[in-house]
Parts: C-alpha cells; structure tokens; sequence
C-alpha cells in the first residue's frame, strides 16, 4: 500500500459541459482524500471553468490538436505526474480514440496502474454485473467511489455528510459585482432575465458567418427561434411585464445571434456576446433560460438556473444537465421524441418553457406560506 496520497489528478479531455458536470467528481475525491483536485484536460475552458473552485488546485490545459512534444502544456502535466508520486490518478476518458493520449501520458511520467481507476473499465465490469449507469453525472459519481490498487479503501473512506453528487460552478464575489455593474449600465439590473443560447460549437467550425449542415443534430430553424422568441416575449408582457429577454452566446456566435433578432423583428430583444465567466455570473443572476444541448445548459444548471433543453440525438437520460441547487431542468426532444432539433415543433418548446414558469411561480408560493 501506498502511503498518504496528496492532491487527486483528474485527467479528461471533455468539452464545456463534460468539464462542468466533472465538478460533481472533484468534490467527492477533495473530500475522500483531503487536498483538492489537479486537473488535466484539453482545450483553455477547463482553466476558465476552474478558475475559482475549492475543489481545484490546479489545472494543466493540453492542447487539443497540438503534437504532445510541440505541446509545453503536456510537459508541465508530466512533471507534475513525476513529482507526486502518492497520487491517485482518476482517468475519466471512455472514448476508444481519446484513451491512447491518456495512456501515453501515464506511461511517460511513470505512473503505475495501481494508481490509476479508469472510466472505461469501471463502466465495463458495471455492464457486465448489469448496474452500469446511464447518466454522465453517475459515471463520474460511481468513479468517486473507486479506488485505486495502491490505496486502501478503509484510509479513504466515502464523505459524511454526503456529497452533492451534482454539478456545482463557483461565482466568485468580483464576478458578481462586475456582472451587476454590467447589468447597471444597461438598466437590467433587478429586472428578471430570461436567457435563450441557440448556438452551439459545431455550427461556428470555420469561423465567419454561421453554418447549419445537415449533419448538425443540435440545430434549431432561425425561424423557429424567431417564433418562440415571439411567443415568449408576448407571455412576458403578461407574466413578467419588467422582463429583459437576452440572445446570448459566445463571441463569435454574434452573427447568429443577430439573424434571430432580425427574423423575430422584435427591437426589445437584446443580444450579449460574453466569455465563460461573464456567462456564468450572467447565468447566476437570471430569471431562467432556454438552451440548446450545450456547454452554456450545463453551467446554467450548475449555478442554479432554471432552463428548458432541447435534445438532438444525445439522449437526455445520459446528458440532461443536472443542479447541486435542485433547480428544475426540464429536457425537450431527444431519443426516442426526436433524433435532431428540428423535428421539435416551436409550441412544444414553449409550452416545456410556460410549465417552467409554473413550477417556479408554484414554488415561490409554496415558500411564502412556509414562510407566513
């Protein structure tokens, strides 16, 4: 047995929305084994995600199309690897043509096997005894619960009280500050916001203006996201009449973005281009959203956001985000209703969006006669 790990290393190469779902993993090894996570993934969002997180002590950024040995970031994750050789090492790769980086990395810094605990074969030696789970959040939650050959299980033992199981982003107080100085100067601050995220990163390949392939499962019509524009705005005027609706997405999805507004012909409804982090502070201090399946989904439900998600092919089962808050989610589409977006008529969505509504007008009554 191995003596007294330091800091857990976490090794995943996902998106936006694997890395933020991830969070629910961290907690449970920063708790298990007393240090908080090192991260090493791929691509500068698992940096922006973790920037403030007392789950994470550090996190390497690899290159994603870089050749390792071109790649500074790949040798810094070596000589961390080499450094600290109580770790454990917690590999969440389970896709065949990602897992040989991972392997590469581990055998080039000298990691051993018993240290490690590998997705692929805990998922495996799940099907075979026919408890494998579905979702990506109880993967990453049954992974917490392994441990490796080289420690004992006894040292490490499961939290008490339990941890969230759930994503869950951190806002840091200058953050918030900043996006309510944002808000100020637009006069939205205090008023309900209620985000739409159309885009989503297969449709921005290429830069330039947006392009819509036929292969793109997780593309809406622009006239259809005109209508539901129209539809929720009308609702607004009613329900919430102090209401700001916002188109908001990346930087470069302004072109988009602004084909919405302009098919919707609505001069009320507003755009915001921000960066990860503005977003999440943004996302922190609304009212609810609507969003395609997608990296901004899963941060708004980390930080408490209600939304309403459209589903392509992915099946919400497996990737329906999830809130350590409770906050409800309620997914639209997917396998076996719709295998792309656009099989998902515009009422169905709105009317997900009104029963949204609903439930939280629900709620707030619920708590004020608790509170009474």
């Amino acid at each position: 047995m191995a003596p007294a790990p330091s800091n857990p290393v976490v090794i995943w190469f996902g998106r936006i929305g694997d890395m933020i779902m991830l969070s629910a993993l961290l907690e449970i090894l920063h708790r298990r084994f007393g240090r908080p996570c090192r991260i090493i993934g791929a691509g500068s969002w698992a940096a922006e995600i973790y920037r403030s997180h007392r789950d994470v002590a550090e996190v390497i950024c690899l290159g994603r199309h870089t050749a390792f040995f071109l790649d500074g970031q790949w040798w810094r994750a070596l000589r961390t690897l080499r450094a600290d050789r109580g770790a454990p090492v917690y590999v969440c790769e389970d896709f065949p043509r990602k897992l040989p980086r991972s392997r590469r990395l581990l055998q080039w810094s000298g990691t051993p096997a018993s240290r490690c605990v590998f997705m692929h074969e805990m998922l495996a030696a799940a099907q075979r005894r026919g408890q494998a789970p579905e979702h990506w959040v109880d993967r990453l939650v049954a992974l917490g619960r392994c441990t490796a050959p080289a420690f004992r299980e006894t040292d490490f033992p499961w939290p008490e009280p339990a941890p969230r199981c759930a994503p869950q982003l951190e806002i840091a107080p200058a953050e918030r500050a900043e996006c309510e100085t944002w808000l100020a100067a637009r006069g939205w601050l205090g008023r309900p916001l209620v985000l739409i995220q159309p885009g989503n990163q297969r449709m921005m390949r290429g830069g330039g203006r947006p392009r819509i392939s036929p292969d793109d499962h997780k593309a809406w019509p622009v006239e259809r996201w005109a209508a539901l524009l129209r539809d929720v705005e009308q609702h607004l005027r009613l329900r919430l009449p102090r209401a700001v609706i916002l188109l908001v997405g990346a930087p470069q999805e302004e072109a988009f973005l602004s084909l919405i507004r302009a098919a919707a012909n609505l001069p009320a409804i507003n755009i915001a281009v921000l960066p990860l982090r503005r977003l999440f502070a943004l996302c922190a201090a609304s009212h609810d959203m609507i969003s395609v399946d997608t990296g901004p989904a899963h941060a708004a439900a980390a930080v408490g956001l209600p939304l309403v998600v459209l589903f392509g092919a992915y099946p919400p089962r497996v990737w329906q985000p999830r809130s350590a808050a409770g906050s409800p989610v309620l997914g639209v589409g997917g396998p076996p209703a719709a295998n792309r977006l656009d099989e998902i008529a515009e009422p169905v969505v709105f009317e997900a969006w009104c029963g949204l509504l609903s439930r939280l007008q629900a709620r707030r009554v619920e708590s004020d006669r608790a509170a009474s």
